[in-house]
């Protein structure tokens, strides 16, 4: 998995804005190799030094791919916490830091090297066909 969409990308960099001086987390999902949202776990608990999520609330049919969350230290390196997380759960984790924009983040494996990530233009998602949509309609 090299590459990661601009739509879920801002998600992500708006979401670590959002949340500062707390820290963000959420799980990367991921469609056809590449990654394309974020989900948030219900009982996720973060503050200025780290978050906490609940694995066990992940949907079993999630297409999870790894882990993001933001470092508002202005660290991009990994903590032992997070090479800990890495090394247990998915395949690609993304850290992000202060400004939060498209230069401040990075992605590592599961063993917490860092690999690089391609921007790509978000797909569109498939439309209802107006044949089907038109099905049904209220009246």
């Amino acid at each position: 998995m090299d590459k990661v969409e601009k739509g879920a990308l801002d998600l992500i960099l708006h979401a670590c804005r959002s949340s500062h001086p707390e820290e963000f987390g959420g799980i990367l999902r991921a469609d056809e190799g590449r990654i394309t949202e974020v989900l948030i776990l219900p009982g996720t608990f973060s503050s200025e030094r780290s978050v906490l999520m609940k694995l066990n609330m992940l949907p079993i049919s999630s297409n999870a791919c790894g882990s993001v969350h933001s470092h508002t230290s202005g660290s991009l390196q990994p903590s032992r916490a997070d090479l800990n997380l890495f090394n247990s759960f998915g395949e690609v984790h993304l850290i992000v830091t202060r400004p939060y924009n498209e230069n401040s983040w990075k992605a590592f494996d599961s063993r917490g090297r860092e690999i690089k990530m391609e921007v790509i233009e978000t797909e569109p998602k498939e439309r209802v066909s107006e044949e089907f949509s038109e099905d049904f309609k209220i009246q």
